[in-house]
């Protein structure tokens, strides 16, 4: 027992539980946590930015690229509000982030007097786009807590969490029994009857496919060895990419899995919301599906499964492995069947988006096996969805359905704290880079050294088509007014090049990479292909006669 403040075992609590980085805001409601977190500053690097969004981005990108827990504390109010993209961003890609923030006066709370940062109701807001959230209330109380955030994060489909704290009782002193060990996930059981009927329904399968999302990130060794069975190809959804090499011979992203779905007698769905294959693509008796996830809600929310398996995707794969072999039947002419329906689909791809894939195309050449590339809602960003080649889990970072503009800058510096050894790069365009341009403040501060990519077009180029194509070229608040990139980067003491070709593109983020530092690379393009056609697939099952 160690007479403590509030602030002080939550920082403690923290390092306990794996916190190495804070992302963070510092404001008045926070002073005495910031005077805590100095004393610990040997086991918790703080990182400062200059907005609240961007030090939720980043929580995400650590998030993201580590695989593993990740925090932000900002201010009550409008810092806490400042958030909630990123935070509502962590919810739909099943991010672990823990977002920590201040409050008023804790007596004050909820009483509407109009103190500085005050909010109606600010812990219903956090618990809407967290799966838990919660008040430290006093010094005793914030060691178990803090554990119950951090088991929340690690247990069943990981999702943020928030807590908050009262700026009065951030300073509170009392004694308080810290706890030793840090928290661990609640036991989830391979559930052995489901996965030996679903090695049989598979193991029989004559058309076999697997789509994989988020969920299977960590067990791509399974996932491979599962599919190198039943000779089925393995469709990586944008979340699902790097789960398998993209360069395996059954790695096949959307316009080709798209023709897999149509054909297939059984899916084996892993990790994944299967949306827009069930929603979009369409369903029929003949297709008979096998669900693993961790969240047994998501099993039957859009259709009944088969069979429908609660687990960590890892484990229950290795279990369903195991199984299959006295079940599985030889499948003749599947190799040339998938290598040629592969074929088809890339070969698709190139001739309707030629200019975007020559600009992926020296990206991919540029980055490393490992390297991390962090999409954006742009025309580059849109195809790398199903263009882009990514041969390491965790190594392509998008949105997920939330489809969140302008996040990707700040993202890619969380990416890079967690992955210091790894190359990091950014693609925005002109519209969502200039979301978190001041991050590049954040950058050179730290020494964050990631290579940030913008394909300026001057305008909002996916609004500015759409008007263009379906409402008789009547363009309306979609074309942009830049500045100067190349002078603005220096502005901020990066590096800053403009490039004109895709080989100048490679030799830019080549030589930023080699040279460690942060980076800004403009690269303007014209008007580029649409890619929607090959994203907006349309209902192929069941098959007209």
């Amino acid at each position: 027992m160690q007479t403590l403040s509030t602030a002080q075992a939550t920082v403690s609590m923290l390092e306990v539980n794996g916190i190495d980085t804070l992302f963070c805001l510092p404001g008045v409601q926070n002073d005495p946590f910031f005077d805590a977190l100095y004393d610990r500053t040997n086991a918790i690097r703080p990182i400062h930015a200059r907005h609240e969004q961007a030090c939720a981005y980043m929580a995400l990108g650590y998030s993201m690229a580590a695989g593993r827990p990740s925090a932000y504390v900002v201010v009550p109010g409008p810092g806490f509000l400042n958030t909630t993209a990123a935070l509502s961003t962590a919810y739909a890609v099943n991010a672990p982030v823990l977002a920590l923030t201040g409050q008023i006066q804790q007596s004050m709370i909820g009483r509407n007097v109009g103190l500085l940062h005050e909010l109606p109701d600010q812990l219903s807001i956090m618990r809407g786009l967290t799966k838990w959230a919660d008040r430290i209330p006093s010094p005793a109380a914030a060691p178990g807590l803090v554990n119950e955030a951090f088991r929340r994060l690690l247990s069943g489909r990981q999702r943020p969490v928030g807590l908050e704290c009262a700026m009065d009782t951030w300073a509170r002193r009392a004694p308080v029994q810290l706890i030793a060990t840090p928290a661990v996930a609640d036991p989830c059981p391979v559930d052995e009857e489901a996965v030996e009927r679903a090695a049989k329904l598979l193991g029989g399968a004559k058309r076999p496919l697997i789509v994989v999302g988020g969920g299977a990130q960590h067990a791509g060794e399974y996932v491979q060895r599962i599919a190198e069975m039943v000779e089925a190809p393995v469709m990586t959804g944008r979340m699902g990419q790097g789960v398998i090499d993209g360069r395996h011979r059954l790695s096949v992203t959307a316009p080709a899995g798209y023709r897999f779905w149509g054909e297939a007698d059984v899916v084996l769905a892993v990790g994944t919301r299967l949306q827009p294959q069930q929603q979009n693509w369409g369903m029929d008796d003949a297709l008979k599906i096998i669900r693993i996830d961790v969240d047994s809600e998501e099993l039957d929310r859009q259709h009944k499964p088969e069979i429908g398996i609660v687990g960590d995707a890892a484990s229950t794969l290795k279990a369903l492995a195991d199984r299959l072999g006295k079940h599985n039947a030889k499948r003749n002419g599947r190799a040339d069947e998938v290598a040629e329906i592969k074929a088809a689909a890339n070969k698709k791809i190139h001739d309707t988006l030629a200019p975007q894939i020559t600009y992926l195309e020296a990206i991919r050449k540029a980055l490393p096996d490992d390297g991390i590339l962090v999409d954006e809602l742009t025309q580059m960003g849109y195809a790398a969805r199903f263009a882009y080649p990514t041969y390491k889990p965790r190594t392509f970072l998008s949105t997920g359905y939330q489809g969140t503009l302008g996040w990707g800058y700040a993202t890619s510096l969380g990416a890079k704290v967690a992955k210091p050894d790894t190359a990091v790069v950014s693609i925005s365009g002109d519209g969502g880079f200039l979301f978190t341009a001041m991050e590049m403040a954040t950058a050179a501060q730290h020494g964050i050294g990631v290579v940030a990519v913008v394909f300026s077009d001057g305008a909002y180029g996916n609004v500015r088509r759409i008007q263009q194509q379906s409402f008789n070229n009547r363009t309306i608040a979609s074309d942009l007014r830049n500045p100067d990139f190349v002078k603005m980067g220096e502005s901020f003491g990066l590096e800053s090049v403009r490039v004109k070709s895709p080989d100048e593109l490679g030799a830019a983020i080549s030589r930023g990479i080699s040279r460690g530092g942060p980076m800004l690379i403009d690269c303007p393009v014209g008007q580029l292909p649409d890619p929607w056609p090959l994203v907006q697939l349309p209902r192929i099952r069941p098959r007209k006669s």
